[in-house]
């Protein structure tokens, strides 16, 4: 290459300005921002938070950023971290998922953060945000299949994303940039089991210690600290060390491997990572989740519920449920720790256990994964008799969609069938304003009045007036 992928990168990153952005991407970053900002509200009650906020109380340091809505005021390294675990913990913010899965919106601490630190303006915490999207996402389509289907977590991808994004709003150069690329990227490769099996606290926590190092590693390249620039297409590199790519040529090598799915040719699209850059923004890509769960169960939950509520059905009434996805979502969804989920991050990603808790009460919120309905005896009456199957058909169909077939047969021999292809919050169809303010005041009202819960949209959505400093002193209950 006549020029590395990490530096490609970088001019572009150090390049973009908010003149260059369309109004419709800089209000995209303000919805996406608003529903962040709920999701790290609804989650300040939580042991992980609550947890990890302690241990940087009692660390303290010099006081450059603040927590959301706590108003505790540490280092960025610190703040960067509890507020992307604070976005994140509920499983409730956005969802783009290709190759790879992955939740841009972890990333958004690092503009907030670093740009605290340095006074930036929101114009410029806005423009760091759309490099978040635009390379996460672009992460995403990068490995041919997913480093998650190589039994890698996306924290793997976000490991590179993140000194960008820090970078930007810490003004780096481009050889800074690069600097801050390589050195985040040479130490950040997670493995896939924080979300595979009985999954813990970590499942929500990987991705924003993948957050944090990149805003260190930024301020590492700032001091003049040197990276290694072939990270991604060097030898023993990112691609090297992943399979499917010839380091010594700089060509890709399709090398067949077996993952998580089976045997299956392993590449990489390095025009996905860097082609086209700033023709179109990503972001518009992105989706949002209408449940706090994870990204798979969407659609089975709501074939359950429209099955459910169409028919005017009791949970008492349902003898079976069948569903039908596939095969990824399968291997995920329908793993038998998933049947006796034993904590929140488990039950938020068992579909056993989301369709169980929908067919019980015909809706899915926050409460529905606290520690009184993880002992519902309703919950597990309805658990077992829901049964999943694979479809190579519809696996034949993901990404582009997300199909489900859900069959409710009730206990008198009736049959009621749901089908849908994308959930709610794709960007085929997508969360209104309205939708997404429904879902901020249900997450924030118990730490806002109604009166400041106007006030926080108001502000998000005319953000781009004020100063990171003086947004998220606002921000704060």
């Amino acid at each position: 290459m006549e020029k590395s992928i990490a530096r490609q990168i970088a001019e572009f990153a150090v390049g973009l300005k908010y003149e260059d952005l369309p109004d419709e991407v800089i209000y995209e970053v303000k919805r996406y921002l608003y529903d962040s900002i709920g999701c790290a509200y609804g989650s300040m009650g939580t042991h992980d938070v609550q947890s990890m906020l302690e241990i940087y109380q009692e660390m303290g340091g010099a006081a450059e950023s603040k927590v959301i809505g706590f108003g505790d005021a540490l280092p960025a390294v610190s703040t960067a971290l509890v507020n992307s675990l604070m976005i994140r913990a509920l499983d409730f913010n956005d969802i783009y998922w290709k190759d790879d899965p992955s939740h841009p919106s972890d990333i958004i601490p690092a503009a907030l953060s670093t740009g605290e630190r340095v006074d930036a303006s929101m114009k410029d915490v806005i423009v760091a945000i759309v490099l978040a999207y635009e390379f996460e996402q672009r992460m995403c389509l990068f490995a041919k299949p997913g480093v998650r289907e190589r039994k890698w977590h996306h924290a793997t991808l976000t490991q590179f994303v993140s000194p960008i994004v820090a970078g930007k709003m810490l003004g780096l150069t481009v050889d800074q940039m690069v600097n801050a690329v390589g050195i985040n990227g040479s130490h950040n490769h997670t493995i896939g089991c924080p979300t595979a099996g009985k999954l813990t606290m970590m499942k929500n926590t990987v991705d924003p210690m993948a957050v944090q190092s990149g805003v260190f590693a930024a301020l590492l390249a700032q001091k003049g600290y040197s990276g290694t620039e072939k990270v991604f297409e060097g030898k023993e590199g990112f691609m090297d060390a992943f399979v499917g790519w010839n380091a010594k040529e700089e060509k890709i090598k399709p090398t067949d491997m077996e993952g998580r799915d089976g045997i299956s040719s392993w590449s990489w699209d390095v025009e996905a990572l860097v082609g086209g850059l700033g023709k179109s923004y990503k972001i518009l890509e992105c989706g949002m989740k209408a449940f706090p769960t994870e990204a798979l169960t969407h659609t089975h939950i709501s074939c359950a519920l429209n099955a459910m509520i169409k028919n005017d059905l009791d949970y008492t009434d349902v003898k079976e449920v069948k569903v039908t996805a596939f095969a990824q979502a399968y291997d995920i969804l329908f793993d038998p720790t998933k049947y006796r989920p034993e904590s929140r991050e488990t039950a938020d990603h068992s579909l056993p256990y989301c369709m169980a808790a929908a067919i019980v009460d015909k809706k899915i919120t926050t409460q529905s994964f606290s520690a009184e309905k993880l002992k519902d005896p309703a919950i597990f009456e309805v658990i077992d008799k829901i049964k999943g199957e694979p479809s190579l058909e519809f696996e034949a169909m993901f990404p582009a969609k997300q199909p489900s077939r859900v069959v409710v047969t009730t206990n008198d021999g009736r049959s009621f069938e749901e089908y849908l292809e994308y959930p709610k919050g794709d960007p085929r169809e997508p969360m209104t304003l309205q939708d997404l303010e429904n879902k901020f005041n249900s997450l924030a009202s118990a730490v806002l009045s109604q009166e400041r819960l106007k006030e926080v949209k108001d502000l998000i959505f005319d953000c781009e007036q004020v100063s990171a400093r003086e947004f998220m002193i606002r921000l704060v209950v």
